[in-house]
């Protein structure tokens, strides 16, 4: 079973603000996403900014073979959202935007604009995979939650992407982190539900991009009990927290690989796949791109040129998976 997760970057049908210009740019990026997909061969996949539900719907149709597709109903003001698209059927859990309780609005602005739920919805699904039920393992149906996480972009007031000043600089950036982590808290809020409490013997994995490294502290808030990572002494000392925790799978991707994403010319991971313990003690790989190990061949993305990749072919992220016997 092959579980991922892809930035889909503006998935859009032609002739809209946010899309391709014309038919033939659509189709061109279509043909390429298709092509990653067919030769990924996903059993799950997580997808982000889906901006036209119909787009998916191409796209499935271009991969062919049978796909069963689910998305969000709350997509963010450029109408992006995330979903899902199967080789087996889904059933929807849970499509949220809304903080847990206790966890109140946050800063999004100098004028004291608050927000009190996620910009994009968290979507929970549940699925039949040929990896269970298995006989003696205690395994149910998949449990997946995918997500796309407040962005590191920073914008102004008056649509600016430049501010006045630094001080408007860092503020504005504390009030994206703010929220960052807020969605965070609300994901992990949702894991907590798909796990209920028994993640040693439930099937769960949470995806998604989270718009920062393993080690931000936004990624952290979703791990759960901390001190059993993978790479760590603890990894395979069980404990009580292992029914709680989830588990990135980054320290299992080859080092050279470990990026989804590159920024200003720097490589980045802030695309991920979050596991239960019942999962994460049988994944045999994982890794970013293909599983042919085929260098990756990423733009470099300009974040004082938000718009420059409208209507580019493929993506901008490559897809994050992981294989689970």
């Amino acid at each position: 079973m092959l579980i991922g997760t892809w930035n889909l970057e503006n998935l859009y049908r032609p002739g809209g603000p946010f899309g391709p210009a014309d038919k033939t740019a659509y189709e061109t990026k279509l043909a390429a996403l298709a092509t990653t997909i067919t030769e990924l061969d996903p059993t799950l996949l997580g997808v982000q900014e889906v901006g036209d539900p119909e787009a998916l719907r191409d796209l499935a149709g271009m991969v062919g073979g049978g796909w069963h597709a689910a998305l969000s109903q709350h997509p963010d003001s450029r109408g992006i959202r995330v979903g899902f698209l199967s080789r087996t059927p889904l059933t929807v859990l849970s499509d949220t935007a809304a903080f847990p309780p206790r966890l109140r609005p946050v800063q999004a602005d100098d004028e004291g604009g608050a927000v009190a739920e996620a910009g994009r919805g968290f979507l929970a699904v549940e699925t039949a995979t040929d990896a269970g039920p298995r006989p003696g393992t205690g395994a149910g149906p998949l449990r997946a939650a995918v997500c796309h996480l407040k962005s590191k972009l920073l914008s102004y007031p008056d649509g600016r992407f430049q501010p006045r000043d630094e001080g408007e600089r860092a503020r504005y950036g504390a009030y994206a982190l703010y929220r960052r982590a807020a969605e965070a808290t609300a994901l992990r809020a949702l894991a907590d539900v798909l796990l209920a409490g028994d993640g040693r013997q439930r099937d769960v994995v949470v995806l998604g991009d989270l718009n920062d490294e393993v080690q931000a502290a936004t990624t952290q808030i979703l791990l759960g009990p901390p001190g059993s990572e993978i790479g760590t002494p603890g990894f395979d000392r069980p404990d009580g927290g292992d029914a709680l925790r989830l588990w990135d799978v980054a320290p299992l991707i080859p080092a050279e690989r470990r990026f989804s994403r590159v920024n200003s010319g720097r490589r980045e991971l802030i695309d991920h796949i979050l596991l239960s313990h019942h999962l994460v003690h049988r994944v045999t790989a994982a890794g970013t791109g293909l599983p042919d190990e085929a260098p990756l061949d990423l733009p470099s993305v300009d974040p004082h040129r938000p718009a420059a990749r409208q209507g580019a072919p493929g993506s901008d992220h490559a897809p994050v998976w992981v294989r689970i016997g």
